[in-house]
């Protein structure tokens, strides 16, 4: 044991590792830039943009360059197609970033949630974000009310924006204003006058096609017949596509007219754009311009399509499963095996010279007895009597027929249960809302209770989404029962068209009036009407 007095040796660090250390104090600055538009004046500015804060960040000596993320010519309401945005974010969640700076909030993100999510999300990371023009640090805690504000101030702002374009783009559409865009229109050219005019040899084209599809041809016979003749599209390519086909047999303007309002956006943050089934108004022109095939053959188009794409069936064969074998046959969708479910499928068949047309089980055909073990097979000539013979016997009573029809379509016209609220109750209460949210916004610059403020802004929100999921709902409904409608007076219109007596097969009497046909047994069928009816048939011959 010495009684000496510890000494104390300093060691002082070596040069090399100080001037490392002096480094690594150094922040890790990036920063993120955007503009809403590819326009000229908007480019020149998000250029300026990144020269200003390449300039900021190199000369503070105690930052270092981390990158400069910029997004060009994309809306700022969503973060989804912000390729370079995320590509930041997994920049810092990689580490490699200190502090990230931007112009505004509004430029960060103008919807409130994503700005307060990522904000979120840096804070963990210990990574602040620089609101120049608020002033703000997302660092400190108490940061997240100011953002909240001005996010949801920014997010006003957009809609407000939207609403006013949108309001412009309906009064544009009532006062029957067209805008189309060419390139992508095949056998039409922009006229002097603004309108389309044919082009006489993509337009011979097209009248071909509709002449084709109304004899018989498929879909994929009008792309291969396309293909094989070396026709090019509107790109000019010598390949078409199934949906290209389809979209010229199905585009209106072909005829002369032109439909607006086809699709639209839902909202104003999500920017997803849906098909009007009903929940808008649309806008029909006729005789806009010179139309290459008459209205009554598109119409018939129309008709021909959708009944050719009501019959599916199940099959192992189709690569998705559901396989269009034979839309012209009404008992494709409607014949169902009576022990395993599955629907049958026609087939033909040659023996020793003569042709017989039979339906058999899809599930027996594809699988053997693995699954269905004594499902029938059926001549088509007997079952097709033998359902005749059950629509006889509704047809018997029409009137009372009619009344079993549409008091069982009736139902699926009945409100959804459970649901309290009506469309105009919906709209008030998002007025309110909105109101409660302005109201919010003015009280909150000068409240102390910050806390307090947020769960407001967090409860208003909340339920708006609500109420719009619950709006979006209601109209689908709509749109549905104005298709039920549709389908009652179609099976009304049948019923009084059909003689009392049918002698020979009518697939459309079929289609109107037979719900579903069991097959009990290779001698017995259970035929269901659409009245709920069901008759139980024996097959003879």
């Amino acid at each position: 044991m010495t009684d000496e007095k510890p000494r104390v040796i300093i060691i002082p660090p070596k040069p090399e590792l100080q001037q490392t250390a002096a480094v690594t104090k150094q922040l890790r600055v990036a920063a993120y830039c955007r503009v809403s538009t590819k326009e000229e004046e908007q480019a020149s500015s998000y250029e300026a943009q990144c020269e200003y804060y390449t300039d900021k960040i190199m000369s503070n000596k105690e930052w270092t360059m981390a990158g400069i993320f910029a997004d060009e010519g994309i809306t700022g309401t969503s973060t989804k197609k912000r390729t370079e945005f995320l590509r930041m974010i997994r920049q810092c969640k990689q580490k490699k970033i200190d502090l990230i700076l931007t112009k505004s909030i509004q430029r960060f993100a103008r919807n409130t949630l994503d700005c307060i999510n990522y904000t979120r999300i840096l804070r963990q990371l210990g990574i602040g974000v620089l609101f120049e023009k608020e002033n703000i640090n997302s660092l400190p805690p108490d940061s997240e009310f100011m953002i909240t504000m001005y996010g949801a101030m920014a997010q006003s702002e957009s809609e407000s924006i939207s609403g006013n374009v949108k309001w412009g783009k309906k009064r544009a559409m009532e006062a029957g204003k067209v805008s189309i865009v060419y390139k992508n229109l095949y056998a039409y050219e922009k006229g002097a006058d603004g309108k389309p005019i044919p082009i006489p040899a993509q337009a011979e084209i097209v009248q071909e096609l509709y002449t084709r599809y109304l004899t018989g041809a498929s879909l994929r016979e009008l792309k291969d017949w396309l293909e094989n003749g070396n026709h090019p599209t509107v790109a000019g390519s010598t390949t078409w596509s199934i949906s290209t086909v389809k979209g010229i047999l199905t585009n209106e303007k072909y005829c002369g007219d032109v439909l607006l309002q086809k699709t639209f956006s839902t909202d104003v943050i999500s920017k997803k754009v849906v098909k009007n089934t009903g929940q808008l108004p649309k806008y029909l022109i006729q005789n806009h311009h010179e139309g290459i095939v008459t209205r009554e053959q598109f119409q018939a188009v129309q008709a021909e399509l959708a009944r050719r794409s009501a019959l599916r069936s199940d099959s192992k064969q189709a690569v998705t499963g559901r396989s269009c074998y034979t839309s012209k046959y009404a008992l494709s969708d409607r014949l169902v095996c009576g022990e395993c479910g599955k629907l049958y499928r026609r087939k033909t068949r040659n023996i020793k010279g003569n042709i017989y047309h039979e339906w058999r089980c899809i599930s027996r055909l594809d699988y053997g007895k693995r699954y269905c073990h004594d499902s029938p097979t059926l001549r088509e000539l007997p079952l097709q009597n033998a359902i005749l013979s059950a629509i006889n016997e509704a047809m018997s009573e029409k009137p009372v027929l009619l009344d079993r029809i549409k008091s069982a379509m009736s139902l699926e016209l009945l409100p959804v249960q459970g649901q309290a609220m009506s469309l105009a109750d919906i709209e008030r209460r998002l007025a309110q809302l909105n109101e409660q949210f302005q109201c919010l916004l003015a009280e909150a610059i000068d409240t102390d209770d910050k806390e307090a403020c947020n769960a407001q802004f967090a409860e208003i929100l909340t339920e708006q989404t609500a109420l719009k999921e619950q709006k979006e709902e209601i109209l689908q409904s709509s749109a549905d029962a104005d298709r039920v409608c549709t389908r009652m007076k179609q099976a009304e219109q049948a019923i009084e068209d059909t003689a009392s007596t049918i002698t020979e097969w009518n697939e459309n009497a079929v289609r109107q009036l037979v719900e579903r046909v069991a097959v009990l047994s290779s001698d017995e069928v259970l035929v269901r009407i659409k009245s709920d009816a069901e008759i139980k048939q024996r097959l003879e011959g």
